[in-house]
C-alpha cells in the first residue's frame, strides 16, 4: 500500500448521538485467520473480516506465500492453505503498509522457512522498531538483515534445520509472543513462551481451534507459561471475526461525552483480555451496559451501550496496560470530560506504536486547552472542560486521528486533525458511521458519499 495523500478533516460540537451500529470485524483475530488459514491444508473460511487496509495487506502477503486468497462477498472470504512448512519464496517484496501487527506475525511465520523474504512498508512502519520480534527470531537461528534499529525495509532468512527455544517476552507483547509461536509451527520440538504479565491471547485460542497441540498453563509467580509442539498437521476451519473492541471504543467514549447520547455498538469481541477500556470507564461511572452476550469459536461477544455519562477521574494502574494499550488515547480524550485528575501509568509501550502515541496524545491535549502532563511512561489528564479549536497533529496515527475527532463532537470548539486518511487503515466508514449517528464531522452532516 502506498502512502495516503493527507486528509484533514474536522469533528464540530453536535447534538445527541443515537442509534444502534456495527463497528468493523476485530483486527487482531482478522490477521491471525488469515495466516492460520494459509498454514492449515483445505479451505478455512472467514466471516466478518475487517476489510481495512492493514489487514489487506496480510491478505496479500498470504497470496504472495503461495495460499489462495479470495474474496467471496461483503466481510466473507476463503483461504486455501499450503500446510505448516508449504509456503514459498515470495517472488517480490511484501508492502505492508501501516499493518504492524500484520508485518510482525508474518515475520515469524516467514522466519522458520529455509527461504528469504523481504518486508517494507509506509514512512510510519519503516521508522518502528522490529528488534523485539526479531530477537528471538535470531535465537531460533533465522538470519536478518536489516536497517539500523532493526528497521525496515528487511529480509529474513530460515535456517534449515531451525531451533526451538524456550523464550521469555521481556516487555508484555502479544505480537511477540505471536511471532515466536508461529515459527514455532514449523520447527520440530517444543517452542515455550513464558509471559511474566498476560497480553491478549487470541494467537493461543485459535492455534487450539486449528489443531495445534499448545498448552497454557499458570506457572510459578503468576507466569503464563504458553508451549507449542511444532510440525502440526492444521484443519481448516469457519471463522466468525467479532466486532473490534478497540474500534468500538470511539464509538462508546462518543457516546458518553456527547450530552444526551444513547447508542448501542452490536457484536463486540469481550475476550477478557481486550476489555480494560470497559473497566476504567466503569470506574470512572459510565453508563454502560452489556447486552446480548453469546459465544463464538471460544471468544465471548456482546452488545455495548454507551450513554451520555458524569465521568470522574480515576488513576489507571500499569497492569492494566496490556488489556487495553490501543484504547489509552481515547481513553485520554474521555479523562479530558471528567472531573480531576486522571492518572494512568505503564505506557511505555505507547512509545512504539504507529507514532509515539503518549507524545502525540499529550500534545493533541495541549493544542485544545487541556491541561496534561506527559512523563516517560506515564499521563496526568486534568478534566472538566474542553475549549477545542485546534489542530492535532496525527503523526500519520488512525488511532491518533479518530480520538481527536471524537474529542470534537464534544467541546467548546471544533477539533481539527491533519490527516484523516489514515483511518483507512483499521475503520474505513468511520466519519460515515459517527455521521449516521447525528455527528457533525468533515465540515457538515456526511452523507454515504462523502467518505469514500
Amino acid at each position: 500500500m502506498s502512502d495516503l495523500p493527507a486528509r484533514p478533516m474536522t469533528a464540530r460540537p453536535s447534538s445527541a448521538l443515537r442509534g444502534r451500529i456495527r463497528v468493523p470485524g476485530d483486527k487482531s483475530i482478522s490477521h491471525r485467520a488469515l495466516m492460520l488459514g494459509a498454514l492449515a491444508i483445505g479451505e478455512t473460511r472467514i466471516s466478518g473480516l475487517l476489510e481495512a487496509a492493514d489487514v489487506l495487506s496480510t491478505a496479500a502477503a498470504m497470496r504472495a506465500f503461495g495460499a489462495s486468497v479470495e474474496r467471496r462477498g461483503e466481510g466473507l472470504w476463503s483461504v486455501s492453505g499450503l500446510g505448516t512448512g508449504g509456503l514459498l519464496e515470495p517472488e517480490a517484496p511484501l508492502d505492508f503498509g501501516n499493518a504492524g501487527t500484520g508485518a510482525r506475525l508474518t515475520m515469524g511465520m516467514a522466519a522458520a522457512h529455509p527461504f528469504a523474504s523481504t518486508f517494507f512498508g509506509d514512512a510510519s512502519l519503516c521508522r518502528r522498531p522490529m528488534g523485539r520480534v526479531l530477537d528471538p527470531l535470531r535465537e531460533m537461528g533465522a538470519e536478518v538483515i536489516a536497517r539500523s534499529g532493526d528497521r525496515m525495509p528487511l529480509s529474513l532468512r530460515g535456517a534449515d534445520p531451525m531451533a526451538p527455544i524456550a523464550y521469555r517476552v521481556p516487555v508484555p507483547s502479544a505480537q511477540v509472543k505471536s511471532a515466536v509461536l508461529l515459527a514455532g509451527l514449523n520447527i520440530a520440538g517444543t517452542t515455550t513462551v513464558i509471559e511474566p504479565v498476560p497480553t491478549r491471547d487470541h494467537t493461543e485460542k485459535m492455534l487450539a481451534g486449528f489443531g495445534a497441540e499448545i498448552d497454557v498453563a499458570r506457572g510459578e509467580d503468576g507466569e503464563t507459561v504458553i508451549r507449542l509442539k511444532g510440525l502440526p498437521e492444521l484443519t481448516p476451519q469457519e471463522v466468525e471475526v467479532p466486532a473490534d473492541p478497540s474500534s468500538a471504543a470511539f464509538l462508546i467514549v462518543a457516546g458518553l461525552i456527547v450530552p444526551e447520547s444513547d447508542i448501542t455498538v452490536e457484536g463486540v469481541l469481550l475476550n477478557e483480555r481486550r476489555t480494560g477500556l470497559l473497566e476504567v470507564l466503569a470506574e470512572m461511572g459510565a453508563d454502560i451496559s452489556i447486552e446480548n452476550e453469546r459465544e463464538t469459536g471460544g471468544e465471548r461477544l456482546g452488545d455495548i451501550r454507551a450513554r451520555a455519562s458524569r465521568l470522574k477521574a480515576v488513576e489507571v494502574p500499569p497492569e492494566r496496560a496490556p488489556a487495553m494499550i490501543d484504547e489509552y488515547p481515547v481513553l485520554a480524550v474521555a479523562a479530558s470530560f471528567a472531573e480531576g485528575v486522571t492518572l494512568m501509568y505503564g505506557l511505555e509501550e505507547l512509545r512504539v506504536k504507529e507514532s509515539d502515541r503518549l507524545a502525540a496524545v499529550a500534545a493533541g491535549l495541549t493544542a485544545n486547552g487541556v491541561a496534561c502532563k506527559e512523563g516517560a511512561a506515564s499521563l496526568a489528564v486534568t478534566g472538566g472542560r474542553v475549549p477545542g479549536g485546534g489542530t492535532v497533529v496525527t503523526h500519520m496515527d488512525h488511532r491518533i486521528a479518530m480520538s481527536f475527532l471524537v474529542m470534537g463532537l464534544a467541546a467548546e470548539k471544533p477539533v481539527t486533525v491533519d490527516d484523516a486518511a489514515m483511518i483507512a487503515t483499521s475503520f474505513p466508514g468511520f466519519a460515515e458511521l459517527l455521521a449516521g449517528l447525528g455527528g457533525t464531522i468533515g465540515g457538515a452532516e456526511l452523507t454515504a458519499g462523502d467518505t469514500k
